[in-house]
C-alpha cells in the first residue's frame, strides 16, 4: 500500500522539477550589447570602488541586497544601462563614529561603477 502511495508522489516531484527547468530555460538572457556582460565578482567591483569613496574604507560593513539586476537609469541623453547592485554600508564618518546602516546603489557595465545612487558626499 505504501508503495502504491508513493509513486504519484514521485512522479508529481518529476513532472515539477520537468517544469522548473523548462521555465528556466525560457528566461531570455540580458542584452550584452545594452548592459555589458554579468558582473559576477559584483562584490569585489563594489568594494573596490568603496574603496576610494570612504573615508575610512577598512571599517566599512558591506551587507548585500540581492544580485545585480539588468536596469536603465535615467532618461534622454542622460540614460545609461548596466547592472543595478543594491547594498547598504556602515563605515565610520570623519569623526570616527558609524554612520548607522544607508542604502546604497551602483550601475555596473563592463567591470566598472559608472554611476551611484544614494551617496551625499
Amino acid at each position: 500500500m505504501k508503495t502504491f502511495l508513493l509513486l504519484p508522489l514521485v512522479c508529481a516531484v518529476a513532472l515539477g522539477m520537468t517544469v522548473v527547468g523548462s521555465l528556466d530555460a525560457q528566461t531570455p538572457s540580458p542584452d550584452t550589447n545594452r548592459y555589458g556582460p554579468y558582473p559576477t565578482n559584483y562584490k569585489q567591483i563594489v568594494t573596490q570602488w568603496l574603496n576610494k569613496q570612504l573615508i575610512d574604507p577598512d571599517s566599512a560593513r558591506i551587507e548585500w541586497n540581492g544580485e545585480p539586476k539588468p536596469t536603465d537609469v535615467g532618461k534622454g541623453s542622460d540614460a545609461v544601462s548596466g547592472y543595478l547592485a543594491n547594498f547598504t554600508v556602515n563605515a565610520r564618518n570623519q569623526f570616527g563614529a558609524f554612520t548607522g546602516k544607508q542604502k546604497h546603489s551602483v550601475l555596473i557595465r563592463n567591470g566598472e561603477v559608472i554611476k551611484s545612487m544614494g551617496f551625499a558626499y
